[in-house]
């Protein structure tokens, strides 16, 4: 799978290395130099590049969304046409100083981003989880037990992309439903990372749901 990465920060740069490693060739893009993008594709195995916005995009099957929310519209008109594209969106809806949700209860970040990418097919996932979590879950995927990791969006396809993702990385993804369900997991973020940041306990925190009885 080609997967362009739109922001290359903390979670952008360590889940695209992850998808390198997995085996997909990755285009790394929008950091906050060309030296950093130029590293990140050194680091990761096999096929992995840096490039703007626009060619992370191009060709691409599926395009990680890993910018500040407010810096979500600027990175869209970059990319350019991302029309029947898999967006795989991880940027939570969060003010300036990351101190609260912008969009909440009627509507959620996810939802708004569909709106703004009209043509696209969006999908919201990874954003559950601190990114400090992510290298040591990869390594540990071979194990029976593997955390959880919920994802939603209204496109079957596009979330069976995202589902093979989320299992390349090394978590059992949970289909929560529709697009709509993200107006609940943007919120469980903030939870986690209460849990992950404030706690005292360190940040590399997952989570996993198990049923019991029939």
């Amino acid at each position: 799978m080609r997967v362009g990465i739109l922001g290359s920060g903390l979670m952008g740069g360590k889940l695209g290395t992850l998808f390198a490693r997995a085996g997909h060739e990755v285009v790394f893009s929008y950091a906050r130099s060309a030296r950093k993008l130029e590293r990140l594709a050194r680091q990761a195995p096999r096929l992995a590049h840096a490039g703007t916005p626009a060619e992370a995009a191009r060709d691409a099957d599926a395009v990680l969304l890993a910018v500040h929310w407010s810096r979500v519209d600027q990175v869209l008109k970059q990319a350019g046409d991302l029309s029947g594209k898999v967006i795989v969106s991880c940027s939570l809806p969060m003010n300036k100083s990351d101190t609260a949700l912008v969009i909440g209860q009627r509507s959620s970040g996810a939802e708004e981003l569909a709106k703004r990418a009209r043509t696209a097919r969006v999908v919201a996932a990874f954003g559950t989880v601190p990114s400090e979590v992510l290298f040591s879950v990869f390594e540990a995927r071979r194990k029976s037990r593997r955390p959880s990791l919920v994802y939603c969006g209204d496109d079957r396809d596009a979330k069976e992309v995202a589902a093979t993702l989320i299992r390349d990385v090394g978590f059992d993804p949970v289909d929560v439903g529709p697009l709509r369900i993200a107006r609940y997991t943007e919120p469980f973020t903030l939870l986690i990372a209460q849990l992950a940041y404030e706690s005292g306990a360190g940040p590399e925190l997952a989570y996993r749901f198990e049923r019991f009885g029939n």
